[in-house]
């Protein structure tokens, strides 16, 4: 194998992930794309990374489950090694991640810690675990939520973690500095995808008032974001750090 950089991008079987993956291997990237139950849907998107001349491999990761991020990259390290004579790679794309959809007033505690364990205590304590293993000058992207910015009702929960990655990530820069690894996120607006239970996708009611919301006129798809991130992590923005990138179509102003 040649001397390509490689990102890891968690949940890359579908949706945002599986786009992500598609343009970092358009940009000339290897990736690794974890999944967490849909290998098959994992095995065409690596197809798709192959098909554009890249290479490519999935991996079994679970975010909500912490206790198996050091056996997950001790598995990584062993795949790179093998493919490329180093356990490293160069770009995290912290994407996995599930939706609640639930007013304040009924919002369970274990829905709660779901959205904790996956969007925040899972981003964190995934980073630390892939921090030996990042190379100096490597690039780290959390992806975020328009929801931060603008309140949507129902998502509460899921918006609060979100919010506090974007905290997270400054920290990751910050502290990373002298690995000159920089830490950025990306904040999709609604985007149809299977996320949440597709609502941004199937939901007209929803929908009519995101398209009424957002100054292009139209919901956002999977294409309108994958691009930004692959961006992210070519010398064209070397330069890019702490930064929350808002990527909506202009919802909310």
């Amino acid at each position: 194998m040649s001397d390509n950089k490689i990102a890891l991008v968690t949940g890359g079987s579908r949706g945002l992930g599986a786009d992500m993956a598609i343009n970092l291997a358009k940009k000339g990237i290897d990736v690794v794309i974890t999944y967490h139950t849909d290998k098959s849907s994992a095995d065409e998107v690596v197809a798709q990374i192959k098909g554009e001349g890249q290479w490519g491999c999935a991996l079994q990761l679970d975010t909500l489950k912490i206790k198996t991020f050091e056996t997950f990259f001790k598995e990584l390290a062993n795949v790179l090694k093998n493919e490329t004579g180093s356990p490293n790679f160069d770009f995290l794309v912290n994407n996995a991640g599930t939706g609640v959809y639930e007013p304040i007033a009924t919002t369970t505690e274990e829905q709660f810690d779901e959205m904790c364990n996956v969007h925040l205590k899972g981003v964190y304590f995934l980073t630390q675990k892939a921090l030996p293993y990042i190379n100096d000058g490597g690039r780290i992207i959390n992806i975020s939520s328009g929801l931060v910015r603008y309140a949507f009702p129902s998502a509460s929960a899921y918006a609060s973690m979100k919010g506090a990655v974007e905290v997270f990530t400054r920290y990751l820069a910050k502290e990373l500095a002298p690995r000159k690894i920089t830490a950025n996120t990306v904040a999709p607006g609604a985007i149809e995808t299977d996320f949440g239970g597709g609502e941004n996708k199937t939901n007209e009611t929803k929908r009519g008032f995101i398209i009424q919301g957002t100054a292009l006129g139209r919901v956002g798809r999977p294409d309108d974001i994958g691009g930004v991130v692959a961006f992210l992590c070519t010398e064209d923005a070397k330069w890019v750090n702490a930064q929350r990138i808002e990527v909506t179509g202009g919802a909310m102003i």
